[in-house]
This record gives structure tokens, sequence and C-alpha cells, in this order.
């Protein structure tokens, strides 16, 4: 029969409780009976498993198991090989490790804080990247201004898994004598972290051209180790007679006239419309591509030459890219593509042009060609956002909700896959200032990670901020 389980006050240690060895067994025994994928291969991790549960451990004491609380309530076990106790003992830790995570993301949970101190330079348009090991990884360019500045260069920092600092800064990429610009990054199923970004040839946007590098092997400290760099060159069919019957469409509808100098503008960009120059060049990203479930990346792009947005897609990896049509919505640009369940893509983008809303557009095949180009009743004032889909089938949406200026970000929560956005909270709300250009992914916790370009009047600087969905349907009276 097996010895007893007895909890007292206070009291020493049992003399029969089992050395290292042979609670290192148990721990490896229950491990194979309860379907533990990683095995625990020496004490201090078999301890861990405790710690992680909510248990502290006492390595001069093995065998002595502490609530959190310094209650000193110990649990005195004679643990035995395969013995039912402490298989039940063991089940029941696991059992509040997970309630206890239950609890957790039934409450609101935000946390933020700078990736570095405030900085004079241009610091502007991140990237966001979660590692394998649970490490975050984030991108920006920096430098004396935008496209005319030859300055200008990608730089990057890492959170490890648990840190609550960012590290160092570090150089991610610079093409000497040319601005490097907005950022995008991912992590595909093998672990390889892409980093997306337009290196500006001629000071001017129309003149970008999207770059590529990849690292097999991201870990590490500092800049990864880049296993490959390339330029993604894309040729798409000739959209010009279709772009210029709907601009002209789009012209005839509008309330008031246009000022002289943008009808001159409007006439350059039909010029150009036809031009095979101009509709290979141009295209820049903004935000991180989308996977779809059969592997096929799409890497939304936009140029600011029309003013309109398209998708360089890739069915090997990206190992090499191709061209959707484009997504010919006069001002639409910069967009973040979710997916509904029934396979239907929603690009929702920027407004650069005249109507003061976010605008959107679906497609039913993959991302390969895209419908008409409509508003939706979210507000924007001309300013970059950024969406996901959340492990459950929710929607969110990091954006500048207001009709001028970027001093207000908020995060909209949509529950029916876009079709209403019924829940929002704002991650800033501040009379000056602005904080735009998010960057959003949920994190293998379940936790929501942006980032965001933070402007006031000290410098500019990244902001990461990690929330739950709890922490948006609380909403914005919990923190008055």
């Amino acid at each position: 029969m097996d010895a007893p389980v007895t909890t007292k006050s206070d009291f020493s240690v049992d003399s029969h409780l089992q050395s290292a060895a042979e609670l290192r067994q148990n721990t490896r025994t229950l491990g194979e009976r309860v379907g533990w994928t990683e095995e625990r291969t020496d004490f201090d991790s078999s301890c861990r498993m405790f710690s992680n549960s909510g248990y502290g451990y006492d390595t001069a004491n093995p065998g002595i198991i502490v609530r959190p609380n310094n209650s000193l309530r110990r649990i005195e076990m004679s643990f035995q090989a395969h013995s039912p106790l402490f298989l039940c003992f063991m089940l029941l830790v696991a059992a509040s490790r997970f309630l206890s995570a239950a609890e957790d993301a039934s409450q609101p949970i935000l946390r933020s804080e700078f990736v570095f101190p405030l900085h004079p330079q241009h610091n502007h348009a991140p990237g966001i990247a979660e590692l394998a090991d649970g490490e975050l990884i984030v991108s920006w360019y920096r430098g004396s201004g935008e496209r005319t500045a030859d300055d200008v260069a990608v730089y990057g920092s890492r959170l490890k898994a648990g840190r609550k600092e960012w590290g160092p800064e570090f150089l991610m990429t610079d093409t000497p004598g040319f601005p490097d610009c907005n950022t995008a990054m991912m992590t595909d199923p093998n672990g390889r972290l892409m980093l997306f970004w337009p290196v500006v040839i001629a000071n001017s946007w129309e003149s970008c051209l999207t770059h590529l590098k990849v690292s097999d092997n991201p870990a590490g400290d500092g800049c990864p180790q880049w296993d490959r760099s390339e330029t993604i060159l894309l040729k798409p069919d000739d959209f010009s007679p279709e772009a210029i019957r709907i601009l002209d469409q789009f012209l005839s509808a509008l309330p008031v006239p246009l000022p002289e100098k943008q009808k001159l503008e409007i006439e350059e960009a039909k010029e150009k419309l036809s031009q095979k120059l101009y509709q290979r060049m141009g295209w820049q990203p903004r935000c991180k591509p989308t996977v779809l479930p059969s592997g096929r990346i799409l890497l939304p792009l936009y140029t600011d030459t029309y003013s309109i947005s398209i998708m360089a897609i890739s069915d090997d990896g990206g190992s090499t890219w191709y061209a959707s049509k484009p997504l010919l919505g006069f001002g639409a640009i910069q967009p973040a593509v979710v997916r509904r369940d029934d396979g239907t893509l929603v690009a929702y983008m920027r407004e650069n042009g005249f109507t003061g809303h976010v605008r959107v557009c679906e497609s039913t095949d993959d991302g390969v060609t895209w419908g008409p180009v409509g508003v939706s009743e979210l507000v924007n004032p001309g300013s970059g956002l950024d969406g996901v889909r959340l492990r459950n089938g929710h929607w969110v949406l990091v954006h500048n909700d207001t009709s001028s200026g970027r001093n207000q970000l908020a995060v909209s929560l949509s529950t029916d896959e876009g079709l209403t956005w019924k829940a929002s909270r704002h991650l800033e709300q501040q009379p000056t200032g602005s904080f735009h250009y998010p960057c959003v992914i949920q994190a293998k916790d379940g936790m929501i990670h942006a980032v965001y370009s933070y402007f006031c009047d000290e410098g500019k600087t990244m902001k990461h901020a990690a929330f739950n969905e709890e922490w948006i349907l609380t909403g914005d009276a919990a923190s008055k």
C-alpha cells in the first residue's frame, strides 16, 4: 500500500522523500502517461513543471512544494515509482495550471512599453513577428527623413520570451546611399523569418522596389543571420483600360470639382497608367503577409504612383512571386488582409482619397482577382492600419479612428467576420502627438501584440502593447 499524503502547516522533510533521480524518473513516467510532449530530463526541469503551475520549489529540499502565497503550507509525499497518489497529485497540479490560465484569460490584460527611448531621428513603420521560441522581433526604419534622406536604414530589436524589456537596437539591413523604408515581417511554418521593405531608387516613392531577406534560423541576439536576399520584381498584366474607366467614374461622382493642381496630378497619373515602367515599379509593403490554408503567401503592396494596391503572390514558400490583379480603388492603399471561414479574403485599406473612411475590397479566388473597392463605416484620417484574425475566428483591427489627426489609436473587434465592429478600445487617446502605422499579430500563447510609431514633441520611438480580447471588450470606461 502507498504511504498516505499528509499536509501540515510546517514540518521538516520526511526522510523517506525520494532522491532527485527517483523524482526525475517519476516525472518522466508521468509525462508518458498524461501525454506531455516535452520530456523532463533533469531535476530542475521537473520542478519547473510545478513552478509553471503556480507552485514554487526548493532545490535544497527536494520534494517540498510551496504555494506562492507565502503561507508556507507544504505537502509531504512519499513518492513511489508509478505511485497512483503521485499521479493523482500531478494531475491536480496540471488541472490547477490550466484553470489558472483560463482564469487569467478572462481578466483584461494590457502591458505596454517603448521598444527604445525617444529618439531625435525619424523612426517609423514597424513590423513584428514571433519566433519559434516565443521571442518577439520588431523592425522599423530610421534616418534623417523618409524617401528623400539617403541615410535611412532598417533597424530591429528583440524581446526575449519571459522578459519585460526590449534588447538593444541593431541594424537589420542597409542599402548604402539609398533609403530603406516601410518594414513588414512574418515567420513561416518552418520558423524562417522574412523581412520585406522597399529600397527607394530616386528619392521618390514611384521609384521604389520591394526587397526580401530570409533567415532560416533567426534565433539568437542582434541581427538575424540572413541566408537569402532578393528583389521582388512584379510584372502585372496591363491594367490601364480598366483603371482609367474606374478612375473616370470615380471623378464624375465627386461632390465638388477638384482644384486645378489635383486635376493636373490626375492627368499625369493617367498618362503613367499605361506605361510599363510605372506598372512594374513603385510597389511597396506596409502590412504583413497573409498565409492561406493552402500555403499561399499574399504580400499586400501599394503604389503612390496611382494610389492603388496589389498583391504579390507566392505559391512556393516565398521562392518566386507574381502579381495579382490590382485593387482599383484610387486612394485605397496599404491593405491588411484577413480571411473568412468561407474562404473570402477581405482587404482593409487606408484612405488616401476623399471618403474619410477605411476602404474595403474582397476576393473569392485566394487573392488573384479583387472586386470593387468600397467604403466601410470606420473613419480614417489618411493613416495606416493593420488587422489579424484570431484563432477563435474573431477579427481585430488597429487603426486611427479620427477624421483628422493621428492622436487616437483604437483596437476594434468584430465577432462576425467584419460585418460589424461593436467593441473598441484605445491604445492611445491624447490631445497631441501621432500614434500610427500599427502592425498586429496574435502570439502562440493567445496574447495580441501591436507595435506602432509613437511621435511626440520629445522624439520618436516604437511602442509595443500586449493585450487580450477581454481588454478590448472591457472598453475605455474601465481605464477612466
